[in-house]
């Protein structure tokens, strides 16, 4: 092998009679590793979007989520309570009830989620870093509820942060049909008043639609007593979630689910792994391409060097020992290229997140952050590194052997 691998490094470096061999040589080896540095710079931008993602959803959502595998509500109190109040890791939990509603402020309407929370919600999110106001967080008190609504709500509402006219809730009667003469029969409603503040997530689903009240007046205008559709957790800062998870998965059983943060955003990162995935596969036909370009360059390589493989094989060289020589000149370029692509995307991801510098707009203010995030994972770099190989290495191999026909180790040519 070390033969074949020093003559490969000769006939790669050497100067050549015909200037064109070198010139197609290193600009394929520059394609292959423009092709890898894209490959690196996507996926390490789409790993920085999902990142930052995740970071939105940390601020909100519960660590946990225990909901109904069937059905939309069911009673915490009869299953999942008593198991929670038995586990030391469980710091807090609340009972929840999300359903839809239709909200009316004057002469503006609107459908959306109301959420019934219990008082602990504070201490169960962090909520309070979210709010927008000269109030506070409450959802009642001995004469009246409050809402706390998202500022995309408030703004479609054109109530303001703190509104004088309560908003009246209208959720449809169970068993009941609209009557047009009377349209208000079919449905119960509620008055929630403004506790002086509203939030601010910076995710458009939970700022336009969520309204959050307080657990009872929820149920009481569903006509529920102790039913819910989630109950939410937070842990102990020292406690391992998957180890958590997993054990609230086993002794609830196939009844319930149990869904961290990005699972309860399932939606959400199956679409950013459809398009991570999307992009490496068109990035991975544009490195086939460039690889198609080094076969060429190899040919031109055999072409001006027959004359001294033909050398080789008169002093008892196999055929296989001739054509690896080409076959290893290549896979040393595809492998230059790939390390130089993978050594630049790091510099650029690096420069990325120490200057930012491409940005997502001219106004800043309309995104969550002002530059495209990114994240290298060592992952990533090796699938990069790996696909370039797997891609480049066969395509060579296909063209020395067509070149020189299949190798035999039989005969010395």
């Amino acid at each position: 092998m070390k033969l074949p691998l020093f003559i490969a490094f000769r006939y790669l470096f050497s100067p050549k009679r015909h200037r064109a061999a070198n010139l197609i040589m290193a600009l394929s080896a520059c394609g292959v590793s423009l092709a890898t540095l894209a490959m690196v710079c996507t996926l390490s931008v789409f790993n920085g979007f999902q990142s930052l993602a995740s970071s939105l959803f940390t601020a909100f959502d519960p660590q946990l989520k225990i909901t109904p595998a069937s059905g939309s509500v069911f009673t915490p109190a009869d299953s999942v309570l008593p198991l929670l109040r038995s586990l030391p890791q469980v710091e807090e939990a609340a009972e929840t009830l999300e359903l839809p509603a239709l909200v009316r402020y004057k002469s503006r309407q609107r459908v959306i989620l109301l959420k019934g929370v219990e008082d602990n919600f504070r201490r169960l999110t962090s909520i309070d870093s979210l709010l927008i106001g000269n109030g506070r967080f409450l959802l009642s008190d001995n004469s009246a509820c409050y809402g706390v609504m998202g500022a995309g709500l408030m703004s479609a509402l054109g109530t303001g942060i703190r509104f004088v006219t309560p908003l009246r809730v209208y959720v449809p009667r169970p068993g009941t049909s609209p009557n047009p003469a009377l349209p208000r029969s079919a449905f119960r409603s509620g008055l929630l008043h403004s506790p002086g503040v509203v939030f601010a997530t910076g995710r458009e689903p939970q700022d336009s639609r969520l309204l959050l009240a307080p657990l009872s007046f929820v149920r009481r205008l569903y006509g529920y007593t102790r039913e819910s559709t989630a109950v939410e957790l937070r842990l102990r800062e020292d406690s391992d979630e998957a180890s958590v998870q997993r054990a609230l998965r086993r002794q609830l059983g196939p009844s319930f689910r149990v869904e961290n943060r990005h699972e309860q955003q399932a939606d959400v990162f199956r679409i950013m792994q459809a398009e991570k995935f999307l992009s490496y596969l068109f990035l991975t036909l544009i490195l086939a391409v460039s690889s198609f370009g080094l076969a060429g360059s190899l040919s031109m390589l055999i072409a001006e060097k027959r004359a001294d493989l033909q050398t080789l094989r008169s002093l008892g060289a196999s055929s296989r020992l001739c054509s690896r020589v080409p076959f290893l000149a290549g896979a040393m370029a595809s492998l230059a290229g790939s390390l130089a692509g993978i050594g630049i995307g790091l510099l650029l991801c690096w420069l990325q997140q120490r200057f930012g510098l491409l940005r997502l707009g001219q106004d800043t203010s309309l995104f969550v952050t002002d530059a495209y995030p990114v994240s290298v994972h060592a992952s990533d770099l090796l699938l990069v590194f790996l696909t370039v190989q797997a891609v480049t290495l066969p395509i060579l191999r296909i063209s020395c052997t067509r070149i020189h026909g299949r190798p035999t180790d039989s005969g010395n040519g």
